[in-house]
């Protein structure tokens, strides 16, 4: 079985001088728009279906996550099912189904992903439920991002939050290197529970799955194995307004020429929200992802 470090596609370092003027900060983009099925999420995707020994994997996903499992099954000839919320942006449902996977969509106001996950799972007693996020399998996949990253010395990394997996993954690296580096996470205000976490010391969930226009971090919690990770090794996390998370797509648009997720885009929009803070530090933020429906795109550039 080919191993991820064969598979994987190095992420792409974008250093834009015109965003760097544009902010006065030395600012270095690590993107993975140009991954397999475009986001982070093939890194620990793949590595969780190359771990598990069962032939079929069952997921929740907005859709990067889902797609992400969708190609890695097809790759090692597995199965997948794909829970997928009605919501989710049409070109990730169609790009799941494109790699060969089963979707199961869902209307959230009547049933939640993880019970209509809980029904999926006793239909299917073979199947390895794949978290997006709260698996070991997918921090370690997720942690070749940041042993990339850190390779280039900087002083501060930020990272989209959603189910924390991402900087789950940033912060095992950092440790295991004995970097420096501080870990920032980047949230959207409308579902802030990691933000609210951090502050109490204790996991909080947001009360509904928040409807920000980065559908990539509508989650209603951290992963319960991300939450100690980041409780630990996370220097702060940030709160963003979804205008700011616009401000940041369009930002890469201009200035990088960078087709960007609204997702992708919240490390960016994290220091659009303080960029005081920022002065005079080596600064990397991660896009986690470019896959963004034609029509939200089109409406966030105006």
């Amino acid at each position: 079985m080919t191993a991820l470090a064969d598979v994987v596609r190095p992420t792409t370092f974008v250093e834009s001088q015109k965003l760097r003027d544009e902010l006065g900060l030395d600012i270095t983009i690590a993107s993975e728009a140009f991954q397999h099925t475009g986001s982070f999420k093939f890194r620990a995707a793949y590595n969780v279906v190359s771990s598990v020994p069962n032939d079929e994997l069952l997921t929740a996903s907005s859709g990067n996550f889902g797609q992400a499992l969708a190609y890695a099954s097809k790759l090692l000839g597995k199965k997948c099912t794909v829970v997928m919320p009605e919501t989710s942006a049409q070109v990730k449902i169609d790009a799941v189904r494109l790699y060969g996977a089963n979707v199961d969509l869902i209307d959230i106001k009547k049933i939640s992903r993880n019970d209509r996950v809980a029904q999926l799972a006793a239909e299917m007693p073979d199947a390895y439920y794949a978290s997006p996020y709260d698996d070991k399998f997918v921090i370690e996949g997720n942690a070749t991002l940041g042993d990339e990253i850190l390779d280039r010395n900087f002083d501060v990394v930020i990272a989209p939050i959603g189910g924390g997996g991402l900087i789950s993954g940033v912060i095992t690296s950092i440790r295991r290197k004995g970097s420096k580096a501080q870990a920032i996470g980047a949230e959207p205000l409308l579902g802030n529970d990691a933000a609210r976490s951090l502050r109490a010391g204790e996991l909080v969930a947001n009360e509904s799955e928040p409807m920000t226009i980065a559908d990539g971090a509508r989650t209603v919690s951290l992963g319960k194995l991300n939450w100690p990770i980041i409780k630990d090794g996370a220097t702060d996390i940030i709160e963003v307004t979804d205008d700011n998370i616009g401000s940041a797509t369009r930002l890469y648009f201009g200035m990088a020429n960078l087709k960007c997720e609204p997702t992708g885009a919240l490390a960016l929009g994290a220091i659009l929200e303080d960029t005081s803070r920022f002065r005079d530090k080596k600064i990397c933020v991660i896009v986690s992802g470019g896959n963004v429906d034609a029509d939200v795109y089109r409406k966030i550039l105006g």
